[in-house]
C-alpha cells in the first residue's frame, strides 16, 4: 500500500488551465467572426497568421529551452487572436507574423513561459509593431467594403520589408459613404467630431479589427464572468473608473471633453478591459488589489487619452497595470484574522 502526499489546497473546482483558456478562445470566436465579416479576406488571413505565428514561436520556444509542448494549454492560441483583434485589418501579414513572433519570444518565454509574464504578451506584441511600424499600425480601412470577400486589401499582401502599396483606390473602388481613413478617438482629438453611441454598439466605425462592436465584446466578457473564467471585478473596476472620469470632465467643459459613453464605448477599451486587464498571470490576486488595479488602468487610459499626444491609451494603461500588480498586491493584502495592528 502506498501513501500520496500533496499540498494544499485538497479540494479542486475542475477546472485545469487549458479548460479556461479553451472556454475564453471560445468567447472570442465571435468577436473574430464578426471582424470577418466586417473587413473580409484581409482580417481573416490575419487572424489564422497571427495566431499561426504564435503557435510557431510557442513550439520553438519549447525546443529551444527543452520544455514540454505547451500548445495544449491554449496560451499561444489566445496570445495569437487577441493580438490579430488589436491589428488594424489593413496590416501587412508579414508584421503581423512578426508581431506574433514577438508577442511570444518577448512578452512570455523571455520570462519562463506562462505564469511568469509579467506583462501581457498580447499586448508586448501590439507594442513592438507599433514601435516598429508606426506608418502601417496607422493605416486603416472601410468595413463592409463591398469587394472585401473577394479581394484582399492591397496592403495585406505586402512583400517584407517593403513600403505597403496604398490603398486609396481600393478605398476608393469601396464606394464606402463617410469614411475618412481616421478612428473616432483620431477624429475627436483632431477634429472635435464624435460618431454616435449606435455606430459602436453595431460595428459601424474605423478601428482594429476586434474593437469596433462594443455590445459584442461586453456580451462575450459576460460570458466568461457568468461561467467563473473571468474576474469581473477587473473590468467593472475599469469601465466605471472611466465612466466617472470621464463624466467629471465632461461635466466640467462638455465642448472639449466628450461624453462617457463615447469615453467607453470607442477605441479598445472594451476589448483591453475584458479580456486583457483580467489575465490572471498579470492582474493582482488580492481583492482589494483588484480593484485598485482597475481604477488605475481607468484612470491612465483617460489621462493619455485626453492629455497624451497619443489618441489611443488602453495599452499603455494595462502594461502600466501590469508592471504595478505585485506592488499592489504587497501593499493591499487581507487582514490575517485575529491578527493586531502593530
Amino acid at each position: 500500500m502506498s501513501i500520496e502526499v500533496r499540498t494544499a489546497p485538497h479540494l479542486h473546482s475542475g477546472r485545469d488551465v487549458p479548460t479556461i483558456m479553451r472556454h475564453v478562445v471560445y468567447a472570442m470566436l465571435p468577436i473574430c467572426a464578426f471582424s470577418v465579416w466586417q473587413y473580409g479576406l484581409s482580417t481573416l488571413a490575419l487572424i489564422v497568421v497571427v495566431t499561426l505565428s504564435c503557435l510557431i514561436a510557442e513550439r520553438l520556444a519549447n525546443r529551444l529551452s527543452g520544455t514540454v509542448n505547451t500548445l495544449s494549454d491554449w496560451s499561444a492560441s489566445i496570445t495569437g487572436i487577441l493580438l490579430a483583434l488589436t491589428l488594424p485589418p489593413a496590416f501587412p501579414l508579414w508584421m503581423g507574423a512578426v508581431a506574433g513572433f514577438a508577442a511570444i519570444w518577448l512578452g512570455k518565454s523571455l520570462f519562463g513561459g506562462m505564469g511568469h509574464n509579467p506583462f501581457n504578451p498580447a499586448l508586448v506584441g501590439r507594442a513592438f509593431v507599433q514601435a516598429a511600424f508606426p506608418t502601417a499600425i496607422s493605416t486603416w480601412a472601410p468595413a463592409f467594403a463591398p469587394q472585401r470577400f473577394s479581394e484582399f486589401i492591397p496592403s495585406s499582401l505586402a512583400l517584407p520589408l517593403m513600403t505597403p502599396p496604398d490603398i486609396t483606390s481600393w478605398v476608393q473602388a469601396a464606394a464606402v459613404d463617410g469614411f475618412t481613413g481616421a478612428t473616432p478617438l483620431a477624429r475627436w482629438k483632431f477634429e472635435n467630431i464624435t460618431p454616435s453611441a449606435h455606430d459602436f454598439l453595431t460595428g459601424a466605425v474605423t478601428a482594429s479589427a476586434g474593437e469596433t462592436s462594443a455590445l459584442l465584446i461586453l456580451a462575450c466578457g459576460t460570458y466568461l464572468a457568468i461561467r467563473r473564467f473571468m474576474d469581473w471585478r477587473i473590468p467593472v473596476a475599469v469601465l466605471g473608473s472611466v465612466l466617472v472620469m470621464a463624466l467629471i470632465f465632461n461635466l466640467i467643459e462638455p465642448s472639449h471633453y466628450p461624453s462617457p459613453s463615447f469615453m467607453l464605448l470607442s477605441g479598445g477599451l472594451m476589448l483591453g478591459a475584458m479580456f486583457m486587464a483580467t489575465d490572471m498571470a498579470t492582474s493582482p490576486v488580492t481583492p482589494r488589489g483588484i480593484w485598485v488595479y482597475g481604477i488605475l488602468i481607468g484612470v491612465l487610459t483617460v489621462s493619455i487619452r485626453y492629455f497624451g499626444g497619443l489618441t489611443e491609451g488602453v495599452m499603455y494603461a494595462i502594461l502600466i497595470g501590469n508592471a504595478a500588480a505585485p506592488l499592489i498586491d504587497r501593499y493591499m493584502q487581507p487582514k490575517v484574522f485575529g491578527a493586531r495592528k502593530k
